[in-house]
């Protein structure tokens, strides 16, 4: 059975993604090329940079409808975060607020990719 252990974002400049990517993972890149770089996540998970204008099959839509989710312990873990990227100059799309499932805020990448930082399901 394969695993699912890759997620890849299509970037228009994977260089600049890599800067940012490097400063919000606080670590390298495991590769980096000049069309698609990557960084080894926590649980076994791979994050892929890769331009967009060589991704074959060329993609069929575009647009952001998902989410790379930044699960943290507590409530403080969220706070932190949210004034580090903050501080850091993260373009920040929802101010950090209640929702149903905890407190939670959202940025996003310099392609506009989401990132969210919320707490752990329970």
């Amino acid at each position: 059975m394969a695993k699912a252990n890759l997620i890849v974002l299509y970037v228009k400049d994977p260089l600049a993604s890599v800067a940012f990517y490097r400063k919000v993972l606080e670590q390298q890149p495991r590769v980096e090329y000049q069309t698609f770089s990557s960084f080894e996540l926590p649980g076994g998970f791979t994050l892929g940079l890769w331009a967009e204008h060589t991704v074959a099959p060329e993609p069929t839509a575009s647009g952001h409808r998902s989410e790379l989710a930044f699960m943290v312990e507590d409530e403080s873990a969220v706070r932190a975060h949210y004034e580090k990227w903050k501080a850091e100059g993260l373009r920040i799309v929802q101010d950090l607020t209640e929702m149903d499932f905890g407190p939670t805020f959202v940025a996003l990448d310099p392609d506009g990719h989401r990132l969210r930082v919320c707490l752990y399901d329970s």
